[in-house]
């Protein structure tokens, strides 16, 4: 059965930091690239950022570059998100996916063959 678990997620300060992992089942995840998308109540899921299948190649939106960092450790089944200096806008539902493509970029939510459940971010001020 293929599965996508997050984690990771909580209520976190303005300023601060979380890591999200998402860990894989079911597939073989080292021929995936891995992205990370968001949510927020009311509006279309947001693609943050994709890491390739070898974890040679990263790319994530201007309006988080620098501040978050994907990344996978292959032999864990395991993809990371650390996001640091955290704003309020940041709260979202985070999700991962997975894709077999093996393009160096996926942006787009139908690029992907599945998701995980999704782990809530709640960033307060």
């Amino acid at each position: 059965q293929v599965q996508l678990e997050e984690s990771g997620g909580g209520l976190v300060q303005a300023g601060g930091s979380v890591k999200l992992s998402c860990v894989a089942s079911g597939f073989t995840f080292s021929t995936y690239g891995m992205g990370w998308f968001r949510q927020v109540p009311g509006k279309e899921r947001q693609f943050v950022g994709h890491i390739t299948f070898s974890g040679g190649s990263t790319y994530d939106i201007k309006s988080v570059r620098g501040r978050f960092t994907i990344s996978r450790d292959n032999d864990k089944n395991t993809v990371y998100l650390v996001m640091n200096i955290l704003r309020p806008e940041t709260t979202a539902v985070y999700y991962c996916a997975a894709e077999r493509s093996q393009a160096l970029v996926a942006g787009r939510w139908y690029d992907y063959d599945c998701w995980g459940q999704g782990t809530q971010v709640t960033v307060s001020s």
